[in-house]
């Protein structure tokens, strides 16, 4: 059992803190800065919306004001079997720069992006979401950093805007995730885009196959498998609403999970060292973090068996694991004390993640053909 609890311990260690710090020493001794450039390439927005009445004129006005010159870049609307005013509304905004494609069947958004880009024949294709409103600048600086030859693809930084103590727990849990892309794109290459703001060059884009639940990662991974990098832009900049209560966090966090687990099960070669340009750091980054609730559940096992022995060290463990535990359910039970007390915050946040990466799995073996994103009440509520 003490090999277990070992084991255990080493590897919940490695992905959240041995990982980050082997990025940092990376960046530190094996930086590859990357050289931007002045000139401004075309650009195809690409924006895939179900349903989205309520939102697509702010985001297509959104893109109409960004900072970039009018006559080189274009804005293409797929509307994916809606069934409400969307495309009237995008319509009726009659900008010559707004192309609306109405595909009548909804079928996903990788579908859609897959029948679209073909289509298109600007240099950089940007992919964004309905929801999220992107700083003027944003395909600028884009743009400037895929002016490096050695750039396939760069992605923006999602800023979310928590107004709630678990909200606030999960921007933390933001924060320490952005300054880990920071660090692999410094000595390298990050492992994924954010959806909600990202750009890559036509010529090196592999569409995403059809029912691809995370094309931010398969477009970028695929442009890292031709040799090119994968960049971070925290200049360019997307703002969206924090997660306002658990339930809703949760529920898109395992959806996004599962798309993990589905990514594993139609790309396998990623799971093996040396197949892929970035095997280490997809361990590091992404698989670790779908084993660590299982690791969780193995560590509180075996440490609950040593503790048989009257050992010390492994009651003062126990103790420790339960005093978290105990601290991350109230935390979620009382949200003010989450907004009160940082230690409740981390705590509550680190178990909601852990739980949604337990469940995802669950989700995605009841479903593994599931490909659409279902509405949370958090989009609802902005609905």
């Amino acid at each position: 059992m003490a090999t277990v609890f070992w084991l255990a311990a080493a590897l919940v260690a490695f992905a959240y803190a041995g990982y980050p710090l082997l990025m940092a020493l990376r960046a530190r001794w094996h930086a590859r800065p990357v050289v931007p450039g002045d000139s401004l390439a075309t650009i195809d927005v690409v924006l895939v919306v179900h349903d989205a009445a309520a939102l697509v004129e702010a985001k297509l006005r959104n893109l109409l004001e960004l900072d970039y010159p009018a006559e080189r870049l274009r804005i293409n609307l797929a509307c994916d079997g809606c069934s409400d005013a969307t495309e009237a509304i995008a319509r009726a905004i009659g900008s010559p720069r707004i192309r609306v494609f109405a595909f009548g069947q909804r079928r996903g958004k990788s579908a859609c992006i897959a029948e679209l880009v073909p289509q298109l024949d600007a240099e950089l294709i940007l992919f964004t979401d309905v929801r999220q409103r992107i700083d003027t600048d944003a395909a600028r600086m884009l743009a400037m950093t895929l002016a490096d030859p050695a750039v396939g693809a760069a992605s923006g930084e999602l800023v979310l805007e928590a107004d709630n103590g678990y909200g606030r727990g999960i921007d933390a849990y933001w924060r320490y995730e952005k300054l880990l892309r920071r660090l692999e794109s410094a000595s390298g290459s990050i492992v994924g885009a954010t959806g909600a703001l990202y750009a890559a060059r036509r010529e090196l884009l592999v569409p995403p196959p059809a029912g691809i639940i995370l094309d931010d990662m398969w477009i970028p991974l695929a442009i890292a498998a031709g040799g090119h990098r994968v960049v971070f832009v925290p200049q360019a900049l997307a703002h969206d609403r924090g997660a306002s209560d658990s339930a809703s966090e949760e529920t898109r966090k395992r959806r996004t999970l599962a798309g993990n687990y589905q990514l594993l099960h139609r790309w396998p070669q990623l799971a093996l060292p040396g197949a892929h340009p970035l095997a280490l750091r997809l361990w590091g980054h992404k698989w670790l973090r779908l084993a660590a609730p299982w690791c969780l559940l193995a560590l509180l096992a075996s440490n609950l068996w040593l503790t048989r022995g009257g050992d010390m060290f492994y009651l003062a463990s126990l103790a420790l694991q339960v005093a978290a535990y105990l601290l991350a359910l109230s935390a979620r039970l009382r949200p003010s004390l989450a907004t009160a007390w940082l230690p409740a915050r981390l705590c509550g946040a680190f178990l909601s993640l852990n739980l949604s990466a337990a469940l995802a799995l669950v989700d995605y073996l009841r479903n593994p053909q599931a490909h659409l994103w279902q509405t949370t009440r958090l989009e609802a509520a902005r609905q």
